[in-house]
């Protein structure tokens, strides 16, 4: 009878089947949500700081045993993006900032060459970090307008970025770009770190940074009020500030991230320690999944990620790996200590244990057409490097402690009464090329040691200056109390003097100077500390409570050297990385300052010196 009345009752039949249509979509989803939803593949790099060749013999683990690999380059980034973009359609390809500054080819070439080689990829989207901002507005404009010279059209997003008009970078930024997966719309929102940009690159100071938490939630809203549900983030501010970002945000899904230059994932079993799992997933303001990636650095590695979504764009699960990119010439240690690369039988062999074993390393041969582009810069690189920077009215005489035989081949100008008082020209010249570099700094240390070579008057080549600082260093920022800063030049004086290390720790310094007294004990040998005020031009006395933020290289930084004040406060999170090339810094002064002479006797760090004879040293 029930079903009789029913079928007279057209209304209640209508209201009946809606019932069971909707118990049965229901139930539907909840079995199946993610198989009818949206899987969505990024694949992302950051922070390659124009680290545009291989490292060639880098040693870590493979299979638990050691090896030596070919690692990186930006020919085998676009080898791997290639591929992962035929394995999985479609793919996302993000670059998540900073990709300038850092070597040689930034130096010569401006982010010329960094943009070429991204244009062998086609990321889908691109957001400046700080160190786009180094060499002003302009310069960032005109790596932009090369990178869209490309076939790619690469959308450059930050949503706190704000150029004011008629300046070179208006209309050439937008907050968020839309794609099209699968028919879906997946929202890519830019954010530009704000305090580290401002403070320490150069842009325009019309240019505005906005907020970053506050940017991205007002773009998340103005998507979402566009009916895009899936929420993808590309940060250049850190790792750890992502996770916190994630979590003061509505409706984020993917924060795809940069500028802390860390590696994630389980990479222990290669002998390299994680900052955490690779993705990293926590909670939004919602209550619901964030999946957050980052990718190294240098073009080291390229993170793979695959997120799930249900129905309703909630994220359902997300997983995949953030891959060391090295070469097919594997090298193992043989019996004799020596490494022998493998066969190519045997590389073929340890290429199929390690895609079974799931370590986050690919075996990826660079990309031909992104190898002969980047041969050509090479080229203009070695060609470059023999043309002159600058001139230099006098010598750059090299001692490491004041008062010894000037080191070197004798030169014209590097007598040795010339050197008793004020110690290195050549250290002198490099801290305050370093000071010149870090527009927050007040104080700029370099150690003896790390400055090689003496340099005649004359023509100063590209060459000599790389012979001048030729390792690997960066520059690091540190905020200091001035008790902090004189500890520092104690530990050094300490190391060589009293313990017997290397006289290469002997300080020089840029924005400071002071007398020194060799025949006092540990602690006391540095007096008349003063500091010169960058706006004013005047010294002033170093005030032990007062803070000050020193530039130096990252050797120092770690305290290395004897330098174990400057380790400990590094450790306690009181340093910041530039990634600043050291010698960048020098060719960049020399190039600014294109005829120099040695610095004014005032401004060299050693004003008074007294040896450990108790001889004052000059006058």
């Amino acid at each position: 009878m029930f079903w009789i009345d029913l079928l007279m009752r057209p209304t209640l039949l209508r209201l009946a089947f809606a019932w069971v249509l909707t118990c049965w979509m229901a139930l539907a989803q909840a079995q199946a949500p993610a198989a009818q939803g949206l899987t969505l593949h990024l694949a992302h790099i950051n922070d390659h700081h124009s680290m545009l060749d291989e490292r060639p013999r880098t040693e870590m683990r493979l299979l638990g045993e050691p090896a030596q690999v070919s690692l990186g380059g930006f020919a085998r980034v676009a080898q791997a993006m290639r591929e992962l973009s035929q394995q999985h359609r479609p793919l996302l390809k993000l670059h998540a900032g900073d990709a300038m500054t850092g070597s040689l080819y930034y130096t010569l070439f401006k982010g010329s060459s960094d943009a070429q080689l991204m244009n062998t990829v086609c990321f889908d989207a691109f957001v400046p970090g700080n160190h786009e901002f180094d060499d002003g507005d302009a310069n960032l404009r005109d790596f932009l307008d090369e990178l869209a010279r490309g076939p790619c059209q690469t959308a450059v997003i930050s949503a706190n970025v704000q150029a004011a008009p008629n300046t070179p970078l208006a209309g050439r930024l937008q907050p968020w770009v839309i794609r099209e997966i699968e028919g879906v719309r997946v929202g890519l929102i830019g954010i530009t770190v704000a305090g580290k940009t401002r403070e320490s690159s150069r842009p325009l100071p019309s240019t505005r940074f906005d907020d970053e938490r506050a940017s991205a939630q007002r773009s998340i809203d103005a998507l979402k009020a566009q009916g895009v549900r899936h929420i993808v983030l590309i940060t250049h501010h850190g790792h750890d500030r992502d996770l916190a970002l994630a979590a003061q945000l509505n409706e984020v899904d993917v924060i795809i991230g940069g500028d802390s230059h860390t590696l994630l994932g389980d990479t222990a079993p290669l002998g390299l320690a994680s900052a955490g799992p690779y993705p990293t997933i926590v909670r939004n303001r919602d209550g619901d999944p964030v999946c957050i990636g980052q990718a190294w650095e240098y073009a080291k590695a390229i993170g793979h990620m695959q997120v799930r979504f249900d129905t309703q764009g909630r994220v359902r699960e997300c997983g995949g790996q953030a891959q060391l990119l090295i070469g097919a010439d594997v090298a193992r240690r043989q019996s004799d200590g020596r490494w022998q690369v493998l066969a190519p039988a045997a590389q073929q062999a340890l290429a199929q244990e390690l895609a079974r074993s799931q370590a986050p390393v690919r075996i990826s041969e660079p990309n031909a057409q992104a190898q002969a582009m980047l041969a050509g810069f090479t080229e203009r690189l070695e060609a470059m490097k023999r043309q002159p920077v600058g001139r230099l009215r006098e010598a750059l005489c090299l001692v490491r402690v004041p008062g010894e035989r000037v080191r070197g081949v004798p030169m014209s100008g590097c007598e040795q009464a010339h050197q008793l008082a004020r110690g290195s020209d050549a250290a002198q010249l490099v801290a305050q090329a370093f000071l010149e570099a870090a527009p927050r700094a007040d104080i700029a240390l370099q150690n003896a040691g790390g400055v090689r070579t003496a340099v005649p008057a004359g023509e100063l080549s590209m060459h000599a200056a790389i012979a001048m600082l030729p390792f690997a260093n960066v520059l690091v920022e540190m905020e200091l109390t001035g008790a902090e800063v004189k500890a520092a030049l104690e530990d050094a004086v300490l190391h060589h003097l009293d313990r017997k290390g290397s006289d290469g720790a002997h300080p020089y310094a840029a924005g400071l100077r002071w007398d020194l007294d060799l025949r006092q004990s540990a602690g006391q040998r540095f007096s008349n500390l003063q500091v010169r005020d960058r706006q004013s031009g005047q010294w002033q006395a170093l005030r032990p409570e007062q803070r000050y933020v020193l530039v130096t290289i990252d050797f120092l930084a770690s305290g290395r050297d004897g330098y174990a004040t400057l380790g400990r406060l590094s450790e306690a999170g009181r340093a910041n990385n530039t990634y600043l090339l050291y010698t960048q810094a020098l060719i960049d002064h020399l190039k600014r300052h294109p005829e120099l002479g040695r610095p004014a006797r005032a401004d060299y760090a050693h004003q008074r010196v007294i040896d450990a004879q108790g001889q004052v040293l000059g006058d």
